[in-house]
């Protein structure tokens, strides 16, 4: 029998952070990036704030692998037409933040940014998606690749592998079929619930760690609060979008307008009152 869970994305700013679950986290990644992930630490900065209205909802996580990597994640929840180029940004300042002044660029970490979304980012058919860089010749379309003496040098394979690797994960495009461990995650991320049959790699401490009804009064008060904000959040995208569709209904009736078309006809193309029609046509034309 499943139940319901604390929601990931606030327990990825709270509950998460603290050693004993890194377990959680862990698996996540691991079930993620095919390989066995240890968290070495939750690294601190401007970004990391804990608080239930943080618009910005990242956290950097220095992760433990053979190639020493450092992991962020983010987590929206609001539609942002400009969430490509924030992914840029957050990788960037990554970079930027963890590198010390004076250190020679071949110090530069690798940056996998691991994105949740629970919105449709995009134009695309699946629910999870792996961007790495490459560079293709124009004129014989080769990749261009390291030489030999990089690759030792750098312990790198490939050119991608010295450059931000991004993963976007369309939760609500998620059709609830967990076919593998690795979309019992998924399952989890849009429905806070684990499963009996369930067996990804640490989504068992997950349902222990973040039972509701284990919280106590100070995280259940936050909990409860970023619930209302959630909420909040989703009346002002739907006031946004009913604002738009309103505006383009006006543009409509008045090319219509200038087009010469009557009231009536208007009404019933556009299928907005007649009254309203005549309200538009009398504000602009007079």
């Amino acid at each position: 029998m499943s139940k319901k869970l604390v929601r990931f994305d606030w327990a990825i700013k709270r509950l998460l952070r603290n050693k004993a679950n890194f377990v959680v986290l862990e698996g996540f990644l691991s079930e993620l990036l095919f390989e066995d992930i240890k968290i070495k630490e939750i690294l601190e900065s401007e970004s990391n704030q804990e608080s239930w209205e943080d618009k910005y909802n990242r956290v950097d996580i220095l992760t433990e692998n053979s190639r020493q990597e450092l992991v962020i994640i983010e987590i929206q929840n609001t539609y942002e037409i400009d969430y490509f180029h924030r992914m840029v940004y957050g990788a960037s300042k990554a970079i930027a933040e963890h590198l010390n002044l004076g250190e020679p660029y071949a110090s530069v970490r690798k940056v996998i940014s691991i994105n949740i979304v629970y919105f449709d980012l995009g134009q695309g058919q699946d629910y999870i998606y792996k961007g790495v860089t490459t560079f293709q010749g124009l004129h014989y379309n080769d990749i261009l690749q390291l030489s030999e003496k990089q690759k030792s040098t750098f312990a790198k394979t490939l050119v991608s592998d010295i450059f931000p690797e991004y993963y976007i994960i369309k939760v609500n495009q998620f059709n609830d079929v967990a076919k593998d461990t690795l979309d019992e995650w998924i399952y989890f991320l849009k429905n806070s619930e684990v499963r009996d049959d369930f067996r990804a790699k640490g989504l068992k401490e997950a349902r222990e760690a973040l039972d509701i009804m284990r919280l106590d009064k100070e995280n259940q008060y936050h909990y409860n609060r970023y619930l209302d904000y959630l909420h909040w959040k989703a009346s002002e995208a739907l006031n946004v979008e009913l604002e738009a569709q309103e505006k383009l209904k006006i543009e409509i009736v008045k090319n219509l307008i200038q087009l010469g078309s009557d009231d009536e006809f208007i009404a019933k193309a556009t299928n907005l009152p007649l009254s309203q029609v005549q309200e538009i046509r009398k504000k602009y034309y007079g």
